[in-house]
């Protein structure tokens, strides 16, 4: 078995430009049609140039990241049923493409948090943290959500009174900006008033009610997705707890083996992130990468340092707490097994998924986390950590 190298790229508007990501060494590319209006069907013609642009720099599209969920799906409100047609379109669509791994996400609002994007690292990069006190300040004094203080313990509240009493405007603008961040590939923030209308149109959905609205939106596009032989990856909450009232189920096994379960089919899976997952004191990695082995369509690796505080920041590969060594043994073994079981090569599409600003980085304009050295530093660890593993199992 083998492992397909792959870069998350936002499309010809990114800084790093398909030539630089195969000087990297990545072979695939992990890529999505950001431009179409998330409800919207993804035409084959716009799906064919995009692969051909990639295929033209010498790469390969192997994985789309993401074919996006709507809200309206989520919270089953207006457009939902139609947009689930559109999704059902897309998805053949991709397939007569020559696509077949879908990653996707059912986070209400946001994909995910942070309170810096600048965190100075100990050796001069710039990396991602959370720290839930500076959360708690923006949710109770910034945003001003009602009720928000019964989510945050007293020791939190008052951090996040004295971190906001010594904010001055600059301060406070930074951390707004840094919260409401927008979607990967959109570069742009929400407004406050625009991210408290979102909220509110969740009011009423709980965690069962989510994930009602994700066992119809499975049922509806997995047999799609299996009669074209496409695999539907779920990607895990980022940080995998509740946040600002918003309910989130896709953050624990228990979670991803209930998602498995809500349709029994080889295209229902899941997208194996040991950052997002990570950040979680109570996720243990190598366990959730050994019990849901054979549904895990596509990986993210990365690493994290946590604690029970729901304090978390992005680590160098090695030097966090999830055991990447332990991941990647499970996955080396899982691809050995499918490749007994079916007599056909197995190869995990996986991707450093995202990486420190350092080097000639520092100062350019490019999606947190999505840099070039940083990943590439990734990408170079994970080829050494896999390949030396798959070399001593066989």
């Amino acid at each position: 078995m083998e492992f397909t190298y792959s870069w998350r790229w936002f499309g010809p508007n990114d800084r790093i430009k398909l030539e630089s990501i195969k000087q990297a060494g990545a072979t695939g590319i992990v890529n999505a049609l950001h431009q179409i209006p998330v409800g919207d069907v993804w035409h084959k013609e716009e799906i064919l140039e995009r692969k051909k642009m990639i295929e033209n720099a010498g790469l390969t599209w192997n994985v789309v990241e993401s074919l996006p969920v709507s809200e309206d799906i989520k919270r089953q409100t207006g457009d939902y049923l139609k947009h689930i047609e559109n999704y059902k379109i897309s998805i053949r669509n991709l397939a007569e493409c020559g696509l077949n791994v879908i990653c996707y996400n059912f986070m209400p609002v946001l994909d995910w948090s942070r309170t810096n994007l600048k965190v100075i690292f100990r050796d001069g990069s710039q990396t991602s943290g959370f720290q839930l006190f500076i959360f708690a300040a923006f949710d109770m004094f910034i945003l001003k959500r009602q009720g928000a203080e019964k989510d945050y313990p007293a020791d939190v509240i008052e951090k996040a009174e004295k971190y906001f009493s010594e904010l001055d405007e600059n301060g406070i603008k930074l951390l707004k900006d840094t919260i409401l961040y927008g979607l990967p590939g959109s570069m742009q923030t929400y407004s406050l008033e625009e991210f408290q209308e979102h909220l509110d149109l969740y009011r009423g959905i709980d965690r069962k009610k989510l994930k009602e609205h994700l066992s119809y939106f499975l049922n509806q596009v997995v047999p799609v997705a299996e009669d074209c032989d496409v695999k539907m990856a779920v990607h895990p909450d980022d940080p995998p707890w509740n946040l600002l009232g918003l309910p989130r189920v896709v953050s624990t096994v228990d979670d991803l083996k209930e998602i498995v379960g809500m349709i029994k089919s080889p295209s229902n899976g899941i997208t194996l992130c040991t950052g997002s997952l990570g950040v979680g004191h109570f996720n243990d990695l190598t366990q959730i990468a050994h019990e849901l082995a054979p549904n895990i369509h596509f990986v993210h690796l990365r690493n994290v340092i946590r604690d029970k505080g729901l304090n978390f920041q992005e680590e160098t590969f090695f030097g966090g707490d999830v055991d990447m060594i332990g991941v990647v043994k499970e996955l080396v073994a899982e691809g050995i097994r499918r490749e007994k079981e079916t007599g056909v090569a197995c190869s995990f599409p996986v991707r450093p998924d995202h990486g420190h600003q350092m080097l000639e980085d520092i100062g350019q304009e490019n999606y947190p986390g999505y840099s070039l050295y940083g990943r590439m530093k990734n990408l170079a660890e994970i080829k050494g950590l896999t390949m030396g593993i798959i070399s001593m199992t066989n």
